[in-house]
């Protein structure tokens, strides 16, 4: 049985420590000196304006490219990541706005894509669908996520519904660390209240989670903590029980709050939450 959450965080290593991380391309500075830590079961928002960082930092975690200088220490290890692959391997997954499902297959197919189950029929291998419609029923089941038919082709599913497939599939095959960038960009408001649950219930499994978002409500509806990045470095690290909209805006933005209307109102943000 896993632990609470906040009893993982308190009792463990860091699942992800980012120490003085730099990345430049050329002679521009993308990252400079970025430190911060994810800790098993714990959502961390990463936040920050366009251009801040915030993608090339989640390349480097995902093993989409490699830092110029700095340490990931990665599940107690000093890590790097050359490929996708490779950090896929370890445990990390990295969950786009567009998802890497086939959308011209089944659920199944999808959630076993990579790692098909067989069996042998008179010395031949062949595919046990049997077996992998049952565990995926069952692990989507057992995520909350109701989803019509198994053998429905994924293209027919609603937004909501692809991510749950990609993130119960993680967690399936024992995952460590989900990356999500800008996951409910596209999705309405009740999907994205499901998928914010969602988060929560992955977390609650002991997996870390990062997510990408810029729309920060979410952030704080979901994070345990708040990671601000600005021109490169990290402008902000605090728990998002002791903050608050506003100050989140001027650590990303660097301005005082009485000059954050013009912000504020191309955002559409409230001034609290």
């Amino acid at each position: 049985m896993f632990q609470p959450a906040t009893e993982l965080m308190m009792t463990t290593q860091p699942l992800l420590l980012l120490e003085n991380i730099r990345k430049s391309f050329g002679a521009i500075e993308a990252l400079r000196d970025v430190s911060f830590s994810v800790g098993r079961g714990e959502v961390v928002a990463l936040l920050g304006d366009n251009g801040a960082g915030k993608s090339t930092l989640v390349k480097m975690i995902s093993g989409g490219l490699e830092p110029s200088g700095g340490r990931i220490l990665f599940d107690g290890e000093e890590r790097t990541f050359r490929s996708p692959l490779e950090a896929k391997n370890a445990g990390i997954e990295t969950v786009y706005q567009d998802l890497s499902l086939c959308t011209n297959v089944d659920v199944v197919a999808n959630f076993f894509m990579g790692r098909e189950i067989t069996k042998k029929v008179f010395g031949i291998p062949v595919l046990d669908e049997k077996t992998m419609a049952e565990r995926t029923a069952k692990a989507i089941s057992d995520a909350g996520t109701r989803i019509p038919s198994l053998k429905v082709n994924v293209e027919h599913l609603s937004g909501g519904q692809r991510q749950a497939i990609e993130l119960n599939r993680f967690v399936y095959f024992g995952g460590k660390l989900v990356l999500l960038d800008e996951p409910f960009a596209a999705l309405g408001v009740e999907q994205t209240r499901r998928g914010l649950e969602m988060i929560r219930r992955v977390s609650d499994q002991g997996i870390g989670v990062i997510i990408i978002t810029h729309i920060m409500q979410q952030a704080f509806m979901v994070a345990d903590r708040i990671v601000v990045l600005r021109q490169g470095t990290v402008a902000g690290d605090v728990a998002t029980s002791k903050t608050n909209l506003d100050d989140v805006i001027q650590m990303i933005t660097g301005e005082n709050i009485a000059n954050l209307s013009a912000y504020q109102r191309k955002e559409g943000l409230p001034r609290t939450v």
